[in-house]
């Protein structure tokens, strides 16, 4: 059974092996092992975010834990997966268009057992580490940016660096921008941090109780579950390297917005390889 459905990985394979940098044949006669496709490194790094588990339980005659790992650093070092969000987030705004003027910040929180550089003493599970992700969404849901931190941290010093996750926009930006919160948010430093940076806010009054359907923030609750039911990386993350779980989520956005865009493409575009039915 294939991690990912074939009509939204073809097309993200294609994007990603454009972005690969060339790998120069060093050996002076040629005869070492051959390299192992670049096609069946992606696959099982993926696979490894769908299913969760450790390298080694994903490695077998076809592609090693070592060469997974290596590939991997390989590709982060040339900035394939950073390069891969931002031209899936681009290709959807220019097909579909990205509502800008609504934008969603929300936190959610993973258990991270192998610790690492972003993990903290989670506040939800008994003071074990965990990590959590501060998630921004645009009007309809789709993830604009991520910032992964600490599970101690509180959500309010996180929302700055997340909000500066837009500036991959450039002036794409709308000239008003609504930001929608949740009651963890409500403080005076957010909303002086709000109106430093020229943004509306509605946000949820603590103690007060408002049905999450009766607010924009519903959005940012079905993206958080679009990761924490399609991929158990986000479950469990095992990974203790920054820049690696960044990556990795790089990766994990660009599946998520390429499903989205194939979808709501699906009744206004014809391509070659649209599936017969709507996904």
């Amino acid at each position: 059974m294939p991690a990912v459905e074939a009509w939204a990985i073809e097309p993200l394979w294609v994007q990603f092996e454009a972005l690969l940098p060339p790998h120069p044949e060093t050996h002076p006669w040629g005869c070492h092992n051959p390299r192992i496709p670049d096609r069946i490194v992606f696959d099982k790094l993926v696979a490894k975010l769908v299913f969760g588990g450790s390298y080694e339980k994903h490695a077998d005659q076809s592609c090693s834990a070592t060469t997974m790992r290596t590939r991997r650093n390989e590709w982060i070092a040339a900035g394939v997966f950073a390069g891969l969000e931002q031209i899936v987030l681009e290709t959807y705004d220019r097909v579909v268009g990205l509502d800008l003027a609504d934008i969603t910040v929300d936190g959610q929180i993973t258990k991270a057992p192998c610790g690492g550089e972003v993990a903290g003493k989670s506040p939800i599970d008994r003071g074990k580490l965990g990590i959590k992700w501060s998630r921004m969404t645009d009007g309809r849901g789709i993830p604009l940016g991520c910032v992964v931190t600490g599970a101690n941290r509180h959500d309010s010093p996180v929302l700055r660096p997340t909000l500066e996750k837009l500036g991959r926009f450039e002036l794409a930006l709308p000239e008003q921008i609504t930001v929608h919160l949740d009651a963890g948010y409500d403080s005076t430093v957010t909303r002086k941090l709000l109106t430093e940076l020229g943004c509306e806010w509605r946000i949820q009054p603590k103690g007060v109780v408002i049905p999450i359907n009766h607010t924009r923030r519903w959005v940012v609750e079905r993206t958080n579950s679009w990761y924490s039911r399609g991929f158990n990386f986000t479950l469990s993350c095992t990974e203790r390297r920054a820049v690696v779980i960044n990556s990795l989520l790089a990766l994990m956005t660009a599946i998520i917005v390429i499903r989205r865009l194939i979808r709501e493409a699906w009744t206004s575009q014809r391509w070659d390889t649209r599936p017969a039915r709507r996904p």
